[in-house]
């Protein structure tokens, strides 16, 4: 009798689990974000190789090029005091001078004065310094005394005869100076510019004994009485009050 009652109370029951009802599921926890920080992290690193690349790119147009870092009197070579090397973008329509010339290009001179931190182009250097018309290049060789302490390239200065009677020279001083005749010391060339002087005592330069070589750009008018003056040694140079050194690629 009990066989019978536990066979009919198995006959209701599935085999299949019981599953609960809809209202009865557990609370799932949220699914993290770890797949989309993982594509942000991919995509920030596409971004900075691309930027990388970028970089380089633009590093390979540059080359590396001559710049001046002090002042080059027309007529005068670089040295490696005076320029240094800089990376600028490769412009064919510009002529830069490439660093590796450096060597040949310390065998030209600049043509005109070459002011400080400027990129430099081939234009800047040739054979020699060029001397526009009407004017005159003079050398001269003064002592101590005949020329202003400090005095050096982009002056601009006035030429006196100076110690001599005057008389012998003044004529021709009249006719080519126009102002240098009569008086012992009367003027030569007015609004002269120094084109190139070597560094004074106190800045490791010539001894107090020795003259000073100073290059005058003149008129051309003036140039003959100042030449014969200078030989004579009757030359003075004063320093023009309120005048400013002359303009980088400029004559007086």
């Amino acid at each position: 009798m009990k066989i019978q009652e536990r066979a009919g109370a198995g006959a209701g029951r599935s085999a299949a689990p019981a599953q609960p009802s809809v209202g009865d599921r557990l609370p799932t926890p949220p699914r993290e974000r770890k797949p989309a920080l993982a594509a942000l992290a991919v995509l920030l690193i596409l971004v900075g190789a691309l930027g990388a690349t970028m970089l380089v790119l633009q590093v390979g147009d540059r080359i590396e090029v001559v710049k001046v870092t002090k002042e080059i009197p027309a007529g005068q070579a670089v040295n490696d005091g005076s320029v240094e090397s800089i990376l600028v973008v490769d412009d064919p329509e510009i002529n830069y001078i490439p660093w590796t010339q450096l060597s040949a290009l310390k065998k030209l001179k600049a043509v005109s004065t070459i002011p400080a931190n400027v990129v430099a182009v081939g234009d800047m250097f040739g054979d020699g310094a060029k001397i526009p018309d009407g004017k005159s290049v003079v050398g001269l060789s003064l002592k101590e005394g005949q020329y202003p302490a400090g005095i050096e390239g982009g002056d601009i200065v006035t030429a006196y005869r100076v110690g001599g009677a005057g008389s012998s020279s003044g004529g021709g001083a009249d006719e080519d100076g126009g102002s240098a005749a009569g008086g012992s010391s009367s003027v030569i060339a007015e609004q002269a510019r120094v084109e190139s002087v070597p560094k004074q005592r106190g800045d490791s330069g010539i001894v107090s004994s020795a003259n000073l070589p100073v290059t005058l750009v003149v008129d051309s008018a003036q140039a003959a009485a100042l030449t014969q003056a200078a030989s004579n040694g009757e030359v003075a140079l004063v320093l023009v009050p309120g005048n400013e050194k002359a303009a980088p690629h400029s004559w007086p």
